[in-house]
């Protein structure tokens, strides 16, 4: 059973607040004591929240690429962040989910969320400056 929408962006908050403090070890106690909570499934939807808050709303218009030059170069969890928010930005729930998936099976799933973290806040430090 997932969180309610409520605690959903409270974990999120908190996450960023970690994230923005530069406290590592918190992003991901509070992604564990996510997943203890709610499973998988909250992890996800807290990670949706990141990525939902690193497009912002609205969500631009036009497509958004999965991919970008020199993406394989990049480290699995920079290619992971890259893709899961290019799938947010497109509405394509499917890919986001696969994504999840393939983090989860290869064992990443824990560097994807701390990066995704950190990606997100430093794009809210990008437009606040």
């Amino acid at each position: 059973m997932t969180d309610s929408p409520q605690q959903m962006f409270d974990d999120a908050a908190a996450i960023l607040s970690s994230a923005l403090d530069g406290d590592s070890d918190a992003v991901a106690g509070t992604f564990d004591a996510v997943v203890d909570r709610a499973g998988l499934a909250g992890a996800y939807d807290v990670a949706w929240c990141l990525a939902a808050t690193m497009i912002g709303d609205p969500v631009p218009p036009g497509a958004c690429a999965l991919d970008f030059p020199g993406i394989e170069q990049a480290g699995y969890d920079a290619r992971w962040v890259a893709r899961f928010v290019s799938a947010y930005a497109n509405a394509d729930l499917d890919t986001a989910r696969a994504l999840f998936g393939a983090a989860v099976a290869d064992g990443l799933l824990p560097e994807c969320l701390l990066t995704l973290a950190g990606s997100t806040v430093a794009t809210l430090r990008h437009r606040a400056a």
